[in-house]
C-alpha cells in the first residue's frame, strides 16, 4: 500500500465509491479507498436501490436528480447497464393532508427542474391497475424519472471508472486509528500499514458513530434495522415483461406504509416501521462478528403494514413469499446525510449517516469533491452540513429522534412541523412561566422557543397545516399589539459569541462585508464565502477598539464558530469565545416599549441618551449585567435584554408584569416571521444563503467594496461589474386559504423567472407577503408576475421593500 495521498476515503459502500469517483472527475488522481472487507460489503449489498426526488427543498430536489443524472451518465461510460430502470414512481395520497402536501409540492417541484405531474384518482387508476379502486384516494403525483438501480452494480461502476483515472482502492485494509499532523494533514493507521494525506474523508456507513469517536466525534447518527419481501413470480407481470411491456411505476400509498416495486415479475414490498416496532443497530458499536450479514426477519413489526397492503393490492397476497431482506443503514435525526467538513478537525470531511446511500451518493460525490478539491461544493450544502446540529447531540437523544423520524417516514409532513419525541430537551427559566401563558412551543437549536400562545394553558395544542388554522386568530392579535402596544419575544436560543484581543478589529474587518461599527454602536453585516454567497449574518456590538459581541442565527452555533476558528491568527492576538448557553435574550418591542422598560432600569432610554442601533450595558429589575440592544426584528421600537441565563425567568416575570398595564403580550415566532416579512427583512437560510450573494440579495447597503479587502470581496466586485442574473424582491399576493411558504416557482408571462425564498401570511396588511430571487427584467416595481402555489397560478406583484414603515421611522421613535 503506497504511503502518501492527496485523499484517502475510509469505507467502500456506494458513497465512497462515488466519492471517489467524484474526486478523479474532478481532475484528483491521487485519491485512494479503503474498505475493511469489500466493496458494498456494508448496507450497500442488501439496499433496496431506490432513487426518489419527491422532497420540499429546492437544493434537495436537485441534488437528488443530479445522483440519478450522474448514474445514468455511469452506465454510458461503463457502455453496460448497472440496472438503472426509471419506471416511475407514482405516490397516492388518501387524506386530504397528503394531497395539500402533492399541490403544495408541484409548484417546488417545477422551479427545481424535477419531473412531476398530479393525478386525479381515475388517473392513478390507470397509472397502477393492480391498486384496488378506493373512495379515499384523492389524487396522486407521478415522478417520471424516479426508478431504482442495482446497488453492487453502481458501486462497482463507479469504483472501476476512479480507478481507470487512476485512484487505487484497497479492499480488505481496516482502518484502526488516526492522528492529526502538524501540518492539518492525517495519518490513517490501517491493517495493512500506515498513510497519511491532506484530506481524510469518512464514508464508513453503520461504523460511522464508533469511527468517529475514534478523533473525538460524537455524530449524531445510528443504523435502524429496515426490511422488504420479495414474492414469488406474479404470472401476469412475467407474461407483461415476456412481451416487453414497460414496468409498472414503483407504487407508494400511505394506507399501507410502504413502497411496491416489481422485481423481475415479482413483487418487491418494502414497509416502513412504525416508531414503536422499529429496531436500532450498533448503538454502542457494531458487532465484531456482523460482515455482510442479514439480521432475521421480523414480520411482526410490519404485520399491519402487510394486512392493510394485500387489501389495497390483492395480486401481493396471491402469491408466496420468496425471500426476506432485513439489515441496518444509517438514520440521522432529521433523515438528511451528515456530508461535509468536520466540526473542528482541519483536514477531515464527513460522509456519514446516510439514510439510503445508492439516492445520496451520486451527489454527494460530486458536491464532496467540489468542496475538498476547490474549496466550494457549487450549491448551497447548509441543510446537510454536519455543523448544523448543535452541541446538545447526545447518543440517547439521537436514539429517540432518530426512531421518531423513521417512524414518521411515511407521513404527510407540513413546513414547520417539529415532533415531540425527546423534549423538551434545553429549556430557558421562564419556560414554566410562559407554559402557563399558553406558550405552544417549537425547537431551535435544542432549545425549546414559543412558536404562538393560546389564551390558556389547555388550548396549547399544536396545529400543522397547509391550509388556515384556528390558531392564526391568536397570531394576528400578538402582531396587532406588537404593533400597537408592545410584545415580548424569548429569544435566548440566539447564538452568541465574544471577539477580543489586540487584533481583533483587523481580523473581524477581514471578514465581514460591512464595515464595523463604532465603539457603543450596533452593525449588521454578512460574513462571505470565497464566491461571494453569504456564509453567515451577524449583529455585531463594539464596546470597545477591540472587544465586540457577535450575535448570529441559533442554528449557526456550531457552524459559525467552526468557521471563524479555522481562520484565527495564529499568534494568540484574538480570542473567541462561544458564551451561548451563558446569555439569555429577551425582546421587547412596540411603541409602548419604551414607557414599559424604562421604569425597571437606570439607563436613560431616551433617543438622545440611547438611539438607535446603539448599545449599553446596565442592570434591568434586580438582573446585572445586562446587554441592552436597540435592535427589534419587529420593525418597531425596541430592545433586546441579553442577560446572565440565571435571570431569565425573573426579567420575563418583571417585563410581564410591568407591561400589563401597556398592554404587553407575549409574542411567538410565527408573529414574528410575519412581521419580519412585513419589513422584507431576509432570514438566514432562506435570503441569505451560500449561493446567494448580498449583492443578489438586495443588501447593497451592507457591502462596503471600498473599505479594503474581506472575504468574498473579488468575487463581489466581479459580480457587480458583470451584472446581476438574479434579483431580491418582494412581492405581494391575495390572501387565500393555502399561503405561499418557499421555493415555490415565479412566472411572468408563462416563463419561469425565479423561485420564491420565503414568505406566508401578513397579518397586518391581509395578504400574502414573499420575497423572491427573480430575472432583473421581472423585478421592476410593479411587474405583474404569478406564483405556482398549491397548483394554482396566483397573480403577484413587485412591490417596494418593506410595505411596513419603508423608512423605519418606528424604529427611531
Amino acid at each position: 500500500m503506497q504511503s502518501h495521498a492527496k485523499v484517502v476515503v475510509v469505507g467502500g459502500g456506494c458513497v465512497g465509491a462515488s466519492i471517489l469517483f467524484g474526486l478523479t472527475e474532478h481532475g484528483c488522481s491521487d485519491a485512494i479507498l479503503i474498505e475493511r472487507s469489500q466493496l458494498t460489503a456494508g448496507s450497500t449489498w442488501h439496499a433496496a436501490g431506490l432513487l426518489v426526488t419527491f422532497v420540499r427543498s429546492n437544493v434537495i430536489s436537485q441534488m437528488t436528480m443530479e445522483t440519478i443524472r450522474i448514474y445514468g451518465e455511469v452506465e454510458k461510460r461503463l457502455g453496460s447497464s448497472c440496472g438503472l430502470r426509471q419506471v416511475g414512481q407514482l405516490r397516492v395520497a388518501n387524506t386530504q393532508k397528503r394531497w395539500d402536501e402533492f399541490q403544495s409540492y408541484i409548484g417546488i417541484a417545477e422551479a427545481a427542474g424535477v419531473p412531476a405531474v398530479l393525478l386525479t384518482p381515475e388517473e392513478v387508476q390507470e397509472k397502477h391497475p393492480y391498486l384496488s379502486p378506493s373512495d379515499t384516494i384523492f389524487g396522486g403525483i407521478f415522478h417520471p424519472e424516479d426508478g431504482y438501480i442495482n446497488p453492487a452494480d453502481i458501486t462497482q461502476g463507479l469504483a472501476r471508472l476512479a480507478r481507470d483515472k487512476g485512484a487505487k482502492i484497497y479492499q480488505n485494509t481496516e482502518a484502526r486509528a488516526y492522528e492529526q499532523l502538524s501540518d492539518g494533514g492525517w495519518k490513517v493507521i490501517t491493517s495493512e500499514g500506515e498513510i497519511t494525506c491532506e484530506h481524510l474523508v469518512f464514508a464508513t456507513g453503520n461504523y460511522a458513530r464508533e469511527n468517529a469517536k475514534r478523533v473525538g466525534l460524537d455524530l449524531p447518527c445510528i443504523p435502524i434495522v429496515h426490511q422488504y419481501w420479495t414474492t414469488e413470480v406474479i404470472p401476469d407481470l412475467k407474461e407483461r415483461k415476456a412481451a416487453g411491456l414497460p414496468e409498472f411505476p414503483i407504487l407508494r400509498d400511505e394506507d399501507y406504509g410502504a413502497y411496491l416495486r416489481e422485481d423481475v415479475g415479482a413483487f418487491q414490498f418494502g414497509p416502513y416501521e412504525f416508531e414503536k416496532d422499529l429496531k436500532l443497530f450498533a448503538v454502542d458499536g457494531v458487532p465484531k462478528d456482523f460482515g455482510a450479514d442479514l439480521l432475521p426477519e421480523d414480520f411482526d413489526a410490519v404485520e399491519g403494514q402487510w394486512e392493510r397492503a394485500i387489501e389495497r393490492v390483492p395480486a401481493l397476497g396471491e402469491v408466496g413469499i420468496k425471500a426476506n431482506t432485513r439489515g441496518p443503514f444509517q438514520m440521522t435525526p432529521d433523515e438528511l446525510p451528515l456530508c461535509g467538513p468536520a466540526p473542528g478537525r482541519d483536514g477531515l470531511w464527513l460522509a456519514e449517516g446516510v439514510p439510503g446511500g445508492i439516492l445520496w451518493g451520486g451527489t454527494m460525490g460530486e458536491r464532496l469533491s467540489r468542496w475538498i478539491l476547490n474549496g466550494d461544493p457549487g450549491i448551497d450544502m447548509s441543510a446537510l452540513d454536519p455543523r448544523r446540529f448543535g452541541n446538545y447531540v447526545t447518543k440517547r437523544w439521537t436514539a429517540d429522534k432518530v426512531r421518531e423520524t423513521w417512524g414518521n417516514h411515511m407521513h404527510a409532513r407540513v413546513p414547520g412541523e417539529v415532533y415531540p419525541g425527546a423534549r423538551p430537551q434545553k429549556t430557558v427559566g421562564s419556560y414554566d412561566l410562559l407554559t402557563a401563558r399558553g406558550a405552544v412551543w417549537t425547537v431551535l437549536n435544542g432549545y425549546e422557543l414559543p412558536s404562538w400562545y393560546a389564551p390558556s394553558p389547555e388550548l396549547a395544542v399544536p396545529e400543522f397545516s397547509y391550509r388556515k388554522t384556528e390558531h392564526m386568530k391568536y397570531v394576528e392579535a400578538e402582531v396587532r399589539t406588537t404593533r400597537n402596544a408592545a410584545g415580548l419575544i424569548e429569544m435566548s436560543p440566539m447564538t452568541k459569541f465574544r471577539v477580543r484581543g489586540p487584533g481583533a478589529a483587523d481580523w473581524l474587518d477581514g471578514i465581514m462585508a460591512n464595515k464595523l461599527p463604532s465603539v457603543g454602536r450596533i452593525g449588521l453585516s454578512v460574513a462571505c464565502n470565497g464566491n461571494g454567497g453569504i456564509d453567515a449574518e451577524y449583529t455585531i456590538v463594539r464596546y470597545a477598539d477591540n472587544d465586540f459581541y457577535l450575535v448570529s442565527t441559533p442554528s449557526g452555533e456550531v457552524y459559525n464558530f467552526d468557521r471563524l476558528s479555522r481562520i484565527l491568527p495564529k499568534d494568540g492576538s484574538v480570542t473567541l469565545e462561544n458564551i451561548s448557553d451563558q446569555l439569555g435574550v429577551i425582546a421587547i418591542a412596540g411603541p409602548k416599549s419604551r414607557d414599559i422598560l424604562q421604569p425597571l432600569t437606570d439607563n436613560d432610554l431616551s433617543n438622545e441618551a440611547f438611539p438607535w442601533l446603539s448599545a449599553q450595558r446596565g442592570e434591568v429589575g434586580y438582573a446585572r449585567d445586562v446587554h441592552l440592544l436597540r435592535v427589534s426584528y419587529t420593525g418597531e421600537l425596541g430592545w433586546e435584554l441579553h442577560h446572565p441565563v440565571a435571570y431569565n425567568r425573573h426579567l420575563v416575570d418583571t417585563l410581564l408584569k410591568a407591561g400589563a398595564a401597556h398592554g404587553l403580550v407575549p409574542v411567538g415566532l410565527k408573529a414574528l416571521d410575519s412581521m419580519r416579512l412585513e419589513k422584507s427583512y431576509r432570514a438566514i437560510h432562506t435570503e441569505l444563503a451560500q449561493d446567494i450573494t448580498p449583492l443578489e440579495a438586495g443588501l447593497d447597503r451592507f457591502v462596503r467594496l471600498d473599505k479594503g479587502e474581506f472575504t468574498g470581496r473579488s468575487a463581489l466586485v466581479a459580480q457587480k461589474k458583470a451584472g446581476l442574473r438574479r434579483v431580491l424582491v418582494t412581492l405581494t399576493l391575495p390572501a387565500a386559504d393555502t399561503s405561499v411558504v418557499a421555493d415555490e416557482g415565479v412566472y411572468r408571462d408563462g416563463t419561469l423567472v425565479g423561485r420564491v425564498t420565503s414568505g406566508g401570511y401578513s397579518y397586518h396588511f391581509g395578504h400574502d407577503i414573499a420575497m423572491a430571487l427573480v430575472s432583473p427584467e421581472a423585478a421592476v416595481e410593479g411587474t405583474k408576475l404569478h406564483v405556482l402555489i398549491h397548483n394554482e397560478m396566483r397573480a403577484a406583484t413587485v412591490v417596494h421593500d418593506s410595505l411596513y414603515d419603508r423608512a423605519s421611522e418606528k424604529a427611531r421613535l
